[in-house]
């Protein structure tokens, strides 16, 4: 028998963020991926801390900054990647009352300083936007597939990935330790994503899940190093690339893309983006999110060495180091989670 202090079952953002918290603090883990979720792979990865439909402040956004942006600075240095591309978003205006809408929001407290009080006129002749726009300042891009993926290399290289699926039936509790296979583990965390219903521990948290597709495009003429926010996202990727996204559907919970969806990304860019272009990817993922749009973190109610960390939904590269350090100090330190992310506020 191998002996290791934690287990982690998934390794998209929220598992990275918890080995950081692990690597950080001396303690030794073994990560289980079946590359069975898609939902980091596939997301935007756009940080961004405001809410741009109703012009109003993400949840902790100072606090979530405050460690993701250090993170994933100390991630590029240590793995020699980029994955962190500080990017303007502009917010496109559809009539006057949004413009007013929007120099309202920027003299909130909360907003002050995330709100350009400037209006940024359109000089594009690519793009429809006579009303301006709007930028959203301290806002970026990870490259959340390079990460995933140099990341894993990362924990092959160091002998702490097991590239295969966790079966639960498999965890044997004896007293304060638990056998899995070959190893004697003191806690397993379970960071499975959408993954988590097929959990018997914990696959009756609410999570209700919404899959999100999004398009590649290539548009030469297009020309912009900033991102669009209208009634969809446009991310510059270098190389005249572009991503286009995203779509919300609650019913299909497959990771199979879909033409409906291709439709609808294709019918609301064009409302806006007048260049031809062509369509190079198309990919989906089922996003793990939450009715009350709070993650799903803490400990089982009857095993006391199994916990979840979950429902990041959209934001998980601003909230997975939030959440798995509050993880971290619960487990480690006995500190009391907030009861909004606390997984027991539904249970």
């Amino acid at each position: 028998m191998k002996e290791v202090d934690y287990i982690i079952v998934g390794c998209g953002l929220a598992s990275i963020a918890f080995c950081e918290q692990l690597r950080a603090n001396n303690k030794s883990f073994v990560v289980y991926d079946d590359a069975s979720q898609k939902s980091s792979i596939v997301a935007a990865g756009l940080y961004n801390p405001v809410i741009l439909k109703r012009f109003s402040e993400v949840w902790k956004a100072k606090e979530q900054l405050a460690l993701a942006l250090p993170l994933y600075a100390k991630i590029e240095k240590e793995l020699d990647i980029h994955i962190d591309y500080k990017l303007r978003i502009l917010r496109r205006f559809t009539s006057i009352q949004e413009q007013n809408k929007w120099f309202s929001a920027s003299d909130k407290p909360s907003l002050e300083g995330y709100l350009s009080t400037k209006l940024v006129k359109n000089t594009n002749l690519e793009i429809d936007a006579s009303f301006g726009f709007g930028e959203v300042l301290h806002a970026g891009r990870v490259d959340t597939e390079l990460l995933i993926t140099s990341y894993k290399a990362f924990l092959r290289r160091t002998n702490c990935l097991e590239e295969t699926t966790f079966e639960h039936s498999k965890i044997q509790f004896e007293a304060d330790i638990i056998t899995y296979r070959n190893w004697n583990v003191s806690q397993i965390i379970f960071a499975e994503g959408f993954g988590v219903k097929q959990n018997p521990f914990f696959k009756q948290i609410p999570l209700t899940g919404s899959k999100g597709e999004i398009l590649t495009i290539k548009a030469p003429d297009l020309n912009i190093d900033y991102a669009i926010k209208s009634s969809v996202f446009v991310i510059p990727l270098g190389n005249d690339l572009y991503n286009v996204g995203s779509t919300y559907n609650n019913e299909d919970k497959s990771n199979t893309p879909t033409d409906d969806a291709k439709l609808e990304l294709l019918t609301k860019v064009k409302i806006f983006i007048k260049c031809d272009f062509t369509i190079v990817n198309h990919v989906a993922g089922v996003r793990p999110t939450t009715k009350d749009r709070r993650p799903l973190v803490g400990r089982h109610t009857e095993h006391n060495n199994l916990y979840v960390l979950n429902g990041l939904g959209t934001r998980g590269v601003m909230i997975s180091p939030y959440v798995s350090e509050k993880l971290f100090r619960l487990i480690e330190h006995n500190e009391t989670l907030d009861s909004e992310i606390d997984v027991n506020r539904f249970l």
